[in-house]
């Protein structure tokens, strides 16, 4: 999984006001490829760690009789300047990449084959996995 973007406009992020992440696009609150899905009930900010912790939780349990589909990337930085500097002389480097979410949205979705495992382990992976996250969230599945 990306850790953060290959490029950038600017090398660095102005401080940004969490009022400015209201998303206007509704692509991220549907499932689009999983029968099972971990879904977010309070907005926050997630950061690469939550959500590596999150995969690596139900890949454990599912071994590879599913697959796993992450909706979220880490596109925002923030910067930090080294503990003994001194004032001025710019701005500090990045030092850790997040991704700002909101109330509804998904987080990732588990697609399987219903011979090989059993609807009770998947549950399972996801409880584990939104344990990993310091959020409030659910378990959803999709109904055909």
């Amino acid at each position: 999984m990306k850790q953060f973007p290959s490029r950038l406009k600017y090398k660095k992020n102005h401080k940004a006001k969490f009022s400015n992440f209201l998303l206007l696009d509704q692509k991220n609150f549907f499932p689009l490829k999983g029968q099972f899905f971990l879904k977010l009930l309070e907005p926050g900010k997630l950061t690469f760690k939550h959500i590596e912790a999150c995969r690596k939780c139900i890949r454990r349990n599912l071994k590879k009789a599913g697959t796993i589909n992450i909706r979220l990337f880490m596109s925002f930085s923030k910067t930090k300047k080294a503990i003994g500097s001194r004032m001025g002389k710019g701005k500090g480097s990045h030092s850790i990449w997040i991704c700002v979410v909101r109330a509804g949205q998904i987080i990732c979705e588990v697609n399987f084959i219903p011979n090989t495992i059993l609807d009770y382990k998947v549950l399972l992976a996801l409880r584990g996995a939104g344990s990993k996250i310091p959020l409030k969230t659910t378990i959803c599945r999709l109904i055909y």
